[in-house]
């Protein structure tokens, strides 16, 4: 599952970060689910402040199970989908986790627990959004195993450094045994 940034922000599933991610997992053999949470492109609903949004989440993870039973759940998101998909992985425990700009500070992450498996956490240092810092101290707190990568010079949404993001990606994927 691919999580989109903030709804009410420009969000969507054809974000260039989200397209990324699901590239890469793709590449490396999962099958990578796209969606657009309640209110934006042709969906049904409006923005619900993420408690909906977390719905919206678990209903597509629990289709693409049925549809693909066999495959193991990865989860992924960018922004708001990275929290998003930090929240979920708590109940969904995705057997890989990947979040890419946490907006640690921008929305209430007390409730985050630590993952139960592997976990890439994918940050840029000049994020004008959200504080790199910040991001990766929380992070190292609530997981000291993560695999945390601070790209340097990034932005918030990676402009011109999508290339490093998708190696970032692959590179993790290939050490969980994932690659293409």
């Amino acid at each position: 599952m691919c999580c989109h940034p903030h709804p009410l922000f420009g969000g969507s599933l054809t974000n260039k970060v989200v397209h990324t991610l699901a590239r890469r997992c793709s590449a490396a053999g999962a099958v990578a689910v796209r969606f657009n949470f309640r209110g934006v492109g042709a969906s049904t609903g409006v923005h619900d402040e993420g408690r909906g949004e977390l719905e919206d989440l678990r209903s597509v993870v629990q289709w693409a199970q049925r549809q693909w039973p066999q495959l193991p759940l990865w989860l992924g998101g960018f922004s708001f989908g990275a929290w998003m998909a930090l929240q979920a992985q708590a109940d969904l425990a995705p057997n890989l986790l990947i979040t890419i700009a946490p907006p640690v500070g921008r929305w209430d992450f007390s409730a985050v627990r630590a993952p139960q498996g592997p976990w890439l956490c994918v940050q840029g240092d000049r994020d004008e959004l959200v504080d790199a810092v910040a991001v990766a101290a929380w992070a190292v707190a609530l997981d000291p195993n993560v695999k945390l990568v601070r790209l340097p010079e990034a932005e918030h949404f990676f402009h011109g450094r999508l290339h490093e993001l998708a190696d970032v990606i692959a590179q993790f994927l290939a050490a969980q045994g994932y690659s293409e």
